[in-house]
């Protein structure tokens, strides 16, 4: 079933347990890339971490081959911002800040999550931007399931709840232009999801809705530009930059973090569904 306009993709339950084990996937490459992140790492390095983990599961890289994409995961360094190309020149230095971006399909459904790493020994500053960004994203996420649950809820509430995070917490960049998706069987569907605006705009938030929530926000302007190679997006100023993103799904009872392992049970309590036990461990 489609809703009409923006042409929104809602997903049975049943279709939102399959988005669910392509999620998990996703998060335990994840897991593995955070682990494997170390000076002298480099992000090809990770890259064939991922694929190979992907694989391993059955499962497909969701951004391989997506309108030319050569690889199975973006590894943004510093400035990046976004969709940066994992290279074997590409090194990782004591002090960088790395966001990885990742997808999966399995079954003919996506998940898709990021997360922001220090490499080593990281500046205090650097990682609050990146725990901010991560607050952001959760904000975000609850403001979904608190607007599903009143009947109430707009797609900018979420938007509107980013971007009060980002401004309570300091003096960052909000990247504009750039945002979460709606994510199902295909990487990206409608809705666009600002990471700014004002509340209580655009369609309803309602149960069968999945969506990938992603804020980016870097250390000084908000300001970006794409590189030569066609995909990797760099802040104008140099400023470093943050990324972080979960797959999240509305189902009748709750929220579901689809790229969470414990379904966003830690961060969301109640607000998550009873498919996700209540005994699951987080991360």
């Amino acid at each position: 079933m489609r809703r009409p306009q923006l042409d929104i993709q809602l997903k049975t339950p049943e279709q939102i347990e399959k988005m669910r084990a392509a999620g998990l996937v996703v998060a335990e490459a994840l897991r593995r890339m955070r682990e494997a992140v170390a000076p002298g790492v480099s992000t090809a390095d990770l890259d064939a971490i991922a694929e190979s983990t992907i694989r391993e599961a059955g499962a497909t890289p969701s951004f391989k081959g997506y309108h030319g994409y050569p690889a199975s995961i973006c590894s943004s360094v510093n400035e990046q911002v976004v969709h940066a190309i994992p290279a074997p020149t590409q090194v990782l230095r004591e002090g960088d800040l790395i966001s990885i971006d990742c997808g999966a399909i399995l079954d003919g459904w996506h998940g898709d999550a990021a997360i922001t790493v220090g490499v080593g020994d990281v500046d205090p500053a650097l990682l609050k931007m990146a725990a901010v960004a991560e607050d952001a994203m959760w904000a975000g996420i609850a403001a979904a399931a608190r607007g599903a649950a009143s009947g109430r809820g707009r797609l900018t509430d979420i938007s509107h709840a980013v971007e009060d995070a980002v401004r309570r917490a300091g003096r960052y960049g909000i990247v504009d232009g750039y945002g979460g998706h709606g994510i199902g069987t295909e990487m990206h569907q409608d809705p666009h999801v600002l990471n700014h605006g004002r509340p209580g705009k655009g369609p309803r938030l309602v149960t069968g809705m999945a969506l990938a929530i992603e804020p980016m926000i870097t250390m000084g302007s908000p300001r970006t530009a794409e590189l030569a190679d066609g995909w990797t997006v760099v802040t104008r100023d140099g400023s470093v930059a943050a990324h972080v993103e979960h797959t999240m799904a509305l189902l009748p009872d709750g929220v579901w973090v689809l790229t969470a392992e414990d379904g966003g049970r830690a961060r969301l309590g109640d607000l998550v569904t009873a498919r996700q036990p209540a005994d699951t461990p987080a991360p």
